[in-house]
């Protein structure tokens, strides 16, 4: 472990003039000219003393804390050790985004054809084209129908064509778990999909459930948006009033047949569920093609997946909220499907090619350019849903310093979870973490979990209001430490040079660990 001393007159960490080996509390010589080592401070022992948790034995953990000015290094311990950090791989994605694209970027979908009309009637096929839109939710389809309407179409001899070509055709990311795929954090990503909410939980369906009238009856159930593409196979019944709700909605893997079984009590209130949705492309132009019919316009033919000719004619056109705008559901929920989505955008813009590969690259070649150390990571997605993706808390760190010198950097910082603040929108994944404590409505930071892994990092002032940046990352636990990332939190927020305050110790209550997880709807 090494520790670096603070020599501001302000500093939060003076140095100690003496070495207190026999207590235990030498740091490690550092790199640099004076090869020297210092005493722990009072900041340090406590950190110490969190991460000698009993939780972390036989696991793996790295904290970095650093001055958020001056890049000092504040402590250290196995910050240059790679681990998985889950969702903290969105730091990278969402950076890189906002440099890349740019916050004022939208994108937008088409309505396309290349027969001429006559008397209202298009004498060939209609084409759907979708530029990854992440955001697009049935009323966008709505109104892209009404202007196909206003152009005086009231008939498409041809069928109607989703074209999704924008990106490839690989829906789902390198090493995500196959038994995932029915959720809807784990939607597959297409150019031309859809949304069922204002979450933006793009390549997904909601599945409404509605107990019967009588105790035996049938379940009521409906999809939101309406479409014809998911078939729903239900043997759900409703059971007695205050008996357990055991009702279970599951895709079946590789169709859009999904299954409802169980039960749900007379009088319970209605229940949802999302469920994820096979090739999101035809979902997509299934409920376009019901917005077209509301509208008085019929197609004749089908749906089918092609590429748009290059000669077509733009028909209609609908656009997303700008990027900038996007940061916002994308982090403060921890969107996986926004950040992938960002991703094959990134190397279809800047790449000419809409594919994990191009795309990532483009991250990695943003972060070498705010000096991050690219060397020593692997990026195998924008979300942190692979299990090949390996970052330090150092380069997390390294990254959050750069970001602070980025023109658009406070519309991202602000859309980062804020702790303990109880708005889903503001203190989106940290709403119910450090609430009463001076880290809350103070800490901005972005959450990770999978199994086995959780993350916090982020940026914290003290009660100097001196502005650090910190990064823990923790691996293959068997009890989850994520009550000591809060107490690293508030530690870091309680920290002050002229008063030191007592040592916050992390709560043992396992309600702490699973009453907040990453994707809780």
């Amino acid at each position: 472990m090494k520790f670096l001393p603070k020599v501001s007159p302000r500093g939060m960490l003076a140095a100690a003039a003496a070495v207190a080996a026999t207590a235990g509390l030498v740091g490690q010589s550092v790199a640099g000219p004076a090869q020297v080592q210092v005493q722990a401070t009072g900041l340090q022992q406590q950190l110490d003393a969190l991460l000698s948790d009993a939780r972390f034995q036989g696991s793996l953990v790295g904290l970095v804390v650093r001055d958020a000015t001056t890049g000092e290094t504040l402590y250290d311990h196995d910050g240059s050790t790679r681990l998985l950090p889950a969702s903290n791989t969105k730091l990278f994605s969402s950076t890189a985004a906002m440099h890349t694209l740019g916050p004022s970027y939208r994108f937008h979908t088409d309505v396309l054809a290349t027969a001429p009309v006559r008397g209202g009637k298009l004498r060939g096929d209609l084409y759907l084209k979708g530029y990854g839109d992440p955001t697009a939710l049935e009323g966008d389809y709505v109104a892209l129908a009404k202007q196909v309407a206003k152009s005086g179409v009231r008939r498409i001899a041809g069928d109607l064509v989703a074209d999704d070509t924008y990106f490839d055709h690989v829906r789902l990311g390198d090493s995500w778990a196959w038994d995932d795929e029915p959720f809807y954090y784990n939607a597959q990503i297409s150019a031309l999909t859809l949304a069922p909410n204002t979450d933006y939980d793009s390549g997904t369906a909601i599945v409404e459930s509605r107990p019967g009238a009588t105790a035996g009856a049938p379940v009521g159930l409906k999809l939101v948006p309406a479409t014809n593409v998911i078939k729903l196979v239900s043997t759900a019944t409703t059971g007695a009033a205050g008996s357990a709700n055991t009702l279970t909605i599951e895709r079946d893997h590789g169709t859009n047949v999904v299954r409802v079984s169980g039960s749900v009590p007379l009088g319970a209130s209605v229940g949802q569920e999302w469920v994820t949705v096979w090739e999101p492309e035809v979902y997509a132009a299934d409920v376009f093609r019901r917005a077209l019919a509301a509208e008085g316009v019929r197609v004749d033919g089908r749906i089918k997946v092609a590429a748009s000719p290059a000669q077509a004619r733009r028909l209609a056109r609908d656009e997303s909220m700008t990027v900038g705008e996007l940061m916002n559901p994308f982090l403060k929920l921890s969107n996986n499907m926004h950040a992938e989505t960002l991703v094959k955008a990134m190397g279809a813009v800047a790449e000419a090619s809409g594919t994990w590969s191009a795309g990532l690259g483009v991250v990695t070649d943003y972060a070498a350019s705010v000096g991050v150390d690219t060397s020593t990571i692997r990026l195998s997605d924008g979300s942190g849903l692979s299990r090949k993706v390996n970052v330090t808390a150092k380069s997390v760190t390294d990254l959050l310093i750069a970001a602070q010198k980025e023109p658009w950097f406070q519309q991202w910082y602000d859309a980062l979870p804020i702790a303990g603040n109880p708005d889903r929108f503001v203190g989106g994944t940290l709403r119910s973490r450090m609430a009463g404590t001076p880290a809350a409505n103070n800490l901005h930071g972005k959450t990770g979990s999978l199994t086995g892994v959780t993350a916090l990092s982020g940026y914290v002032s003290t009660a100097d209001h001196r502005k650090l940046v910190f990064s823990m990352i923790s691996n293959n636990y068997l009890t989850s430490p994520r009550p000591v990332e809060d107490a690293v939190g508030v530690t870091l927020a309680s920290w002050s040079d002229t008063a030191p305050p007592a040592a916050i110790a992390p709560s043992s209550k396992r309600s702490a660990v699973t009453a907040d997880t990453e994707w809780t709807k």
